[in-house]
């Protein structure tokens, strides 16, 4: 049956890419998917982007397609296409029954009593799930921990107001700005103080698998990256981004060839977190020296080439 909400990200980016990034193509000529897969996402897609959403007239009928003018967009509209996750119902009345009873400090019995009475014992959730939960809002800053005595107890930290204009800002132009769109969507609606000339919409699509790699580079981390060809095991080491398209790269150490390589994040399925790199740091610096000679992300063979010219100019 169609809904609008999605659970596995990947499938609408496949979608969207064609709508707008590759020229979709019509249903008949559409062969990657089952033609009821192709009309369930076609209809979520005009969901979600119904004011960017039009059509090129042929002999068998109309083919749509994305249409965006980023002259005149302030806020990028694939955003709309990540707030469409769809989660539990038990994951989304844990996250406001924290929230809503945190107001004061609990201790993790005195919250798990709360949630039994403020529910009636309608939803269980084991003393496990909890805690995993508070030790990520912790880490996120939703909540402070202080212990007292032999217990911990929990209270929501104090709210901090991001200026309007420094989320404009960051939610255009950082990589997974998406989470600024997030907060600019709990704000008041201002007129954004920004225009750009070159506006790179696209890089929205792949902000899961940038945080991903951000993670694994952050916690020296092998991974096992799925691509739309195969599977390798890397070191992922930096993520480049181009300043002429916008275009994002994973800066890697390829175990089994042993040399360095590029990886366009678009062309990244899907990544599997493996064991620690001990020798993260040793690749690190390799690539921060090769970074003195790059040209772009290309490392070619590794070797080095000399370019040398002649200037010539005319006296005054």
């Amino acid at each position: 049956m169609y809904q609008e909400s999605v659970k596995n990200f990947n499938k609408i980016r496949d979608y969207i890419r064609e709508f707008y990034i590759n020229g979709f193509k019509s249903r008949q000529d559409y062969t990657i998917k089952s033609t009821r897969s192709y009309d369930d996402e076609k209809r979520r897609i005009e969901s979600y982007m119904n004011d960017y959403i039009d059509y090129h007239i042929i002999s068998s009928g109309k083919v749509p397609y994305l249409s965006i003018d980023t002259r005149i967009t302030q806020h990028n509209p694939l955003y709309r296409v990540w707030k469409t996750k769809s989660f539990t119902d038990h994951d989304i009345i844990l996250h406001f029954l924290i929230l809503d009873l945190l107001h004061a400090p609990l201790s993790m019995n005195e919250l798990m009593d709360q949630i039994d009475e403020k529910t009636n014992h309608t939803y269980i959730y084991d003393e496990s799930t909890l805690r995993k939960k508070l030790k990520e809002y912790v880490k996120e800053g939703l909540l402070i921990a202080n212990k007292k005595g032999k217990k911990i107890y929990y209270q929501l930290s104090e709210d901090h107001i991001i200026p309007h204009d420094i989320l404009d800002f960051f939610s255009e132009v950082s990589p997974c700005g998406v989470i600024g769109s997030y907060i600019l969507d709990k704000q008041e609606k201002e007129d954004s103080l920004f225009g750009f000339k070159h506006h790179y919409l696209t890089h929205v699509l792949d902000s899961e698998v940038l945080y991903d790699l951000l993670n694994a580079i952050h916690q020296h981390k092998y991974v096992s990256l799925k691509t739309s060809h195969n599977r390798i095991k890397v070191i992922p080491l930096s993520i480049f981004i181009s300043v002429q398209d916008g275009r994002q790269y994973l800066m890697a150490y390829i175990c089994q060839s042993k040399k360095m390589h590029s990886f366009r994040l678009d062309h990244i399925v899907s990544i599997k977190f493996l064991e620690e790199a001990e020798d993260f740091e040793v690749y690190r610096k390799e690539l921060e020296e090769m970074k003195k000679h790059l040209w772009g992300v290309s490392f070619s063979n590794g070797s080095l080439e000399t370019v040398e010219f002649t200037l010539h100019h005319e006296p005054w």
